[in-house]
């Protein structure tokens, strides 16, 4: 399955939730909404700075994890965004493909 990283943050709102609930029950809530579009939860990380969550999830495909995406955006509680992972036999696959590419100006 396609993995993605997915980077979070919280709005007031959203951190009020999580005060009420604590990081496990938002973990168990990740889970519950991946499990719904047929995806898993690999790992996830509370953080500080930028973003307030970090995770790594596998999902059976693009439109899944873009659909995950919205319903949780929806809420307007959460503001994320997902980042396809790419393993590394799977860029050693795309460094063998012959690409023909003319650069500007050339």
């Amino acid at each position: 399955m396609p993995k993605y990283l997915v980077q979070a943050s919280y709005t007031a709102e959203g951190t009020n939730g999580l005060l009420s609930e604590g990081g496990t029950g938002r973990r168990d809530a990740v889970e519950q909404v991946l499990r719904s579009c047929g995806g898993r939860l690999e790992w996830m990380y509370f953080a500080f700075g930028d973003d307030d969550l970090y995770c790594v999830v596998d999902m059976p495909d693009d439109i899944c994890m873009v659909a995950t995406s919205m319903a949780v955006r929806a809420t307007g509680t959460v503001q994320s965004r997902a980042i396809p992972l790419i393993s590394p036999s799977d860029i050693d696959a795309a460094a063998k493909k012959t690409v023909e590419f003319r650069p500007p100006g050339a």
